[in-house]
């Protein structure tokens, strides 16, 4: 073998050797980040959240309990402390399941988000409306507001982060949504809610939260109102975009403009409730109103077995370019919060159809990292 034939193979060699020892040290890498977790992985970006049901914050889920001290820094009760799960049909009320949050969220040393102060869904009529179904007068509706809010604050002050203080005020038309709520009080019930909170804890981070706000139309209605708000005084501090979204929409072009333009408001961008559905759209208008409900036809559910390697890929992707998102935007972002840890969980197993077999999360349905997670913890 000649000299330059001798000294090609040792480059060669060499080249491999490299390589391989690069590929060795990206793989060690990667599997110290698994072990430390998103939460680690984005520490200085912004917070890492989920939604927790009550079975998993009293404990009943030691893996998902092992998962969410890996990976993630920030919770949000999924309903217990929504009107109809923590107060009674007289008014009375029951703080078992929040009490296990908080428990929860103190024991693991995450940073709480309290969901939701006024709301029209999960709320029962009678709240609003007497006995022979009319609407009751807008200072008793005020004076039940006052009750609920300075009520459930006070109880978690100083131990709770945050609040999405008022939750989906603007409808899927663009208008201001006609809820029993806006029917007695007009918008006023908005900042009824803001300063109630306000008053009650001012060091709690206050938010407004909706779905569908990172699209155009209701994105330009809730910067209206949101102008509004704090042309009033109103004491709104940050925008929670649920970002219920799917494998092919809305663009990144728009979340962006989204973001953007909140922050532009003087607001702090929180992504609340995220998930990305890769099942198929069978209403004209993508929606997140829980009333929604569609028949299940088998058409509908194709993934029952498994999802295909096409779908996976694009769930991953699709994930993966979210997270580019808002790592760009690192500045304007404080939290985002998927909502549920694993599949088996999710609410689109049921929604809008009942029964489907959703894949929405970072987790699957046996409860191990998903190709999507191993792309945003690459990140």
């Amino acid at each position: 073998m000649d000299m330059r034939s001798s000294r090609r193979n040792f480059v060669v060699s060499s080249g491999l050797t490299a390589a391989l020892a690069g590929q060795v040290k990206f793989m060690a890498l990667a599997a110290a980040a698994e072990r430390t977790g998103l939460k680690e992985a984005y520490r200085d970006r912004f917070l890492i959240g989920a939604a927790i049901n009550t079975s998993i914050a009293s404990g009943k889920h030691p893996d998902i309990t092992e998962i969410i001290q890996r990976d993630f820094s920030s919770v949000t009760p999924e309903n217990s402390m929504k009107w109809g799960s923590v107060r009674a049909a007289d008014g009375g009320w029951k703080w078992e399941e929040a009490d296990h949050f908080m428990n929860f969220a103190a024991q693991h040393n995450l940073h709480a988000v309290g969901h939701t102060l006024a709301w029209h869904g999960q709320t029962p009529d009678s709240v609003f409306k007497n006995a022979k179904g009319d609407y009751i007068k807008p200072a008793e509706l005020t004076k039940k507001m006052e009750e609920h809010i300075t009520t459930i604050v006070g109880r978690y002050k100083g131990k709770l982060h945050a609040w999405d203080a008022v939750n989906e005020a603007v409808g899927d038309d663009n208008q201001m949504r006609k809820s029993h709520y806006f029917n007695i009080l007009g918008e006023q019930f908005i900042d009824k809610a803001f300063h109630l909170a306000h008053e009650v804890d001012p060091k709690a981070h206050l938010m407004y939260n909706d779905y569908n706000i990172e699209r155009g139309g209701k994105r330009e209605a809730c910067a209206e109102l949101l102008k509004r708000l704090k042309k009033r005084g109103v004491p709104v501090q940050g925008i929670g975009i649920q970002a219920h979204v799917a494998v092919d929409g809305p663009s990144i072009s728009d979340i962006e403009k989204s973001i953007v333009a909140y922050a532009d408001l003087g607001l702090r961008v929180h992504f609340t409730e995220l998930d990305v559905d890769v099942l198929p759209q069978v209403w004209n208008l993508p929606v997140a109103e829980i009333s929604t409900r569609f028949e299940y036809k088998p058409e509908r559910d194709p993934f029952k077995s498994g999802l295909t390697k096409e779908a996976n890929d694009k769930l991953s992707s699709r994930y993966e370019e979210l997270f580019k998102l808002f790592i760009k935007h690192k500045d304007k972002i404080d939290r985002v919060t998927l909502w549920g840890v694993s599949d088996d969980a999710s609410w689109l197993n049921d929604f809008p159809i009942r029964g489907r077999t959703a894949y929405p999360l970072l987790f699957d349905r046996k409860r191990q990292p998903k190709d999507a997670y191993r792309r945003v913890l690459a990140l």
